[in-house]
């Protein structure tokens, strides 16, 4: 199993402050919530909190509830006894009792059912659950450690995320800072990067970025975070065929042409008609963007404030302004 924890590393205040808080809580042995944007690795820290604690030379169980149907997600968690569904020929072990005395790590929380919420907060607050298809009690020792880039605060005000759930599972919540808040790191780790990709395609020599590489890594405002300088870094290399990389490819995908993108391009254009009811359009064009940036940050408001540039006070503002509009876009 890759650990990877030799990419835990900067020397930015962000980075290590929030390792000191890692550290910490570690050693309490007490559900952790890990809030961040994609790529900012939010599996490793909570691989980071399993062996930092006494829970260290237990097993360390993880899962990706957005990977998962909701169908199987039950029993994945909890387990099933045979005969319990088309295909269930014998007993299967769940996620919570195959990480018995260890950590569970489950990410992209805010994908989990309600009929599963209701399940994982009596196995946190109780130690015990049921297989599906049993009503025998099964006693587990497990630390949970949860990972989400929702808002699952708004969720559970909107009712689609467990209050009580959500409760149980914040003892302490960390927020991994995104790499654009660590400036000083990423050329730390696009060394690291580099120098590994160079061994791996059997270059000698040390790896050097050109000023002009250099400006472009610290210039760029990283989405995707410290997977994205890994990948954008690696290929560069790559590509450079040398251990000097000079330039710097950040979309790998080639632009489009033809018909179809000429015809977007002619759709850009096109003049709206007048006379029009421009107060009507500014509130629907305000309630589309709203709804938009929050489906894309998955309902964390903080980033989707980000995406439309805007402050979390003034997009809270606007969120107010339309929120029974949005909350009917939602229904419908």
């Amino acid at each position: 199993m890759r650990t990877d924890t030799n990419e835990a590393l900067g020397r930015s205040e962000p980075f290590l402050a929030f390792q000191q808080q890692l550290s910490r809580v570690a050693k309490i042995n007490r559900p952790v919530l890990l809030q961040g944007e994609r790529g900012t690795g939010k599996e490793l820290a909570a691989r980071r909190i399993h062996f930092l604690s006494q829970r260290w030379n237990e097993p360390l169980v993880t899962m990706n509830c957005a990977a998962i149907t909701q169908s199987l997600l039950t029993s994945e968690l909890f387990g099933a006894e045979a005969g319990a569904y088309t295909g269930a020929d014998r007993r299967r072990t769940g996620r919570f009792e195959a990480a018995h005395r260890g950590t569970l790590f489950l990410d992209e929380l805010g994908h989990l059912p309600m009929e599963a919420q209701e399940k994982v907060l009596r196995a946190v607050e109780y130690g015990s659950f049921e297989r599906v298809g049993s009503t025998q009690p099964v006693e587990v020792d497990v630390r949970l450690v949860g990972a989400t880039n929702a808002d699952l605060r708004a969720m559970a005000e909107a009712g689609q995320f467990k209050r009580d759930l959500l409760d149980r599972l914040s003892f302490e919540v960390l927020l991994l800072p995104p790499l654009r808040e660590r400036r000083e790191d990423i050329m730390l780790l696009a060394q690291h990067f580099a120098s590994r990709m160079a061994r791996e395609l059997g270059m000698e020599g040390l790896c050097r970025f050109s000023d002009r590489a250099e400006q472009s890594l610290l210039d760029y405002p990283w989405p995707g975070n410290v997977r994205e300088l890994k990948n954008v870094v690696e290929r560069a290399l790559y590509r450079a065929d040398v251990t000097e990389i000079d330039e710097i490819v950040f979309d790998p995908f080639p632009e489009s042409t033809g018909p179809a993108r000429e015809g977007m391009a002619k759709a850009q254009t096109i003049e709206p008609t007048l006379p029009c009811k421009l107060q009507k359009e500014i509130r629907e064009l305000e309630r589309s963007r709203l709804a938009q940036a929050l489906r894309q940050a998955h309902h964390q408001q903080k980033q989707a404030a980000g995406l439309l540039g805007l402050s979390y006070h003034q997009f809270r503002g606007l969120y107010r302004k339309h929120k029974d509009a949005l909350e009917n876009r939602q229904e419908n």
